[in-house]
């Protein structure tokens, strides 16, 4: 079976970037893939991506040494159980605030008797590389259970949060962080009240053994943080690479001459 890379050099204190995906296709999931990232987070909470969509992606990430991880739009157990079925090494749910959340994430992502999962059918051993029996046995080690941290109920609760155990890491999210504190949205917020309440997640996270992630717009950013102690540290989307890369040329095409 093949190992969860990003789940060895978390454990191990090492950083590990990726970007997410909102686009729902496989092709763009291959390329982002082929770039080199440790892991591709597919984003079904906001993105308009399908279950047999979502396998396809997993597919054609997997043909390079990257973890297909998944945002679950909510989180419940048949959510968490069908992406994983569908092949995701990692889950991160949304919007986690309170202990009893972060419990039912863990036991949504794991087999009894740690969990609540139930055994059946799925491609989840093929994103693996292994067999059916193979997963059973290994599954709850090799899946990384991620708790999104985007509100100031999540901050406050957050060595509740952290010291569940079976939960690998956390994820903040800037823009819904600074929303629920009434602050204009950023993903590299300006503000002390933010780098504040990330120092706060940062040492429980370190109290707790858990990896602290964050998502960020710049690569100086991704820098700083992962200097900072940081550890799952994710910066943009397909959406705004493609965007962004677009737009730069066009700027700089001069039709008028």
């Amino acid at each position: 079976m093949t190992p969860n890379h990003v789940k060895q050099r978390l454990a191990a204190g090492k950083a590990c970037f990726g970007s997410l995906l909102n686009f729902g296709d496989p092709l763009v999931a291959e390329l982002m893939a082929s770039v080199g990232f440790d892991w591709l987070l597919v984003d079904t909470e906001h993105g308009p991506i399908d279950l047999a969509t979502l396998a396809t992606m997993f597919a054609t990430i997997t043909r390079y040494p990257c973890a297909p991880f998944v945002r679950v739009h909510a989180l419940d157990e048949e959510n968490v159980k069908r992406v994983l079925d569908a092949g995701a090494w990692g889950v991160l749910a949304p919007n986690i605030r309170t202990r009893e959340e972060a419990e039912l994430l863990v036991r949504a992502c794991k087999y009894p008797p740690e969990g609540v999962r139930s055994l059946g059918a799925g491609r989840f051993a093929l994103s693996f590389k292994t067999d059916a029996p193979t997963y059973f046995q290994r599954a709850n080690d090799e899946i990384l259970v991620i708790a999104q941290i985007e509100h100031v109920d999540a901050v406050a609760n957050i060595d509740a949060i952290l010291s569940v155990p079976g939960v690998d890491a956390c994820y903040v999210g800037p823009n819904d962080w600074c929303a629920s504190a009434g602050l204009p949205p950023s993903l590299e917020p300006p503000y002390p009240e933010f780098e504040a309440a990330m120092q706060t997640v940062l040492a429980a996270a370190r109290r707790h053994g858990v990896a602290a992630g964050i998502h960020s717009l710049q690569p100086e950013t991704v820098n700083r943080r992962i200097r900072e102690g940081w550890r799952l540290v994710g910066m943009v989307n397909d959406q705004r690479f493609l965007f962004g890369a677009a737009k730069a040329a066009r700027d700089a095409v001069k039709t008028d001459v």
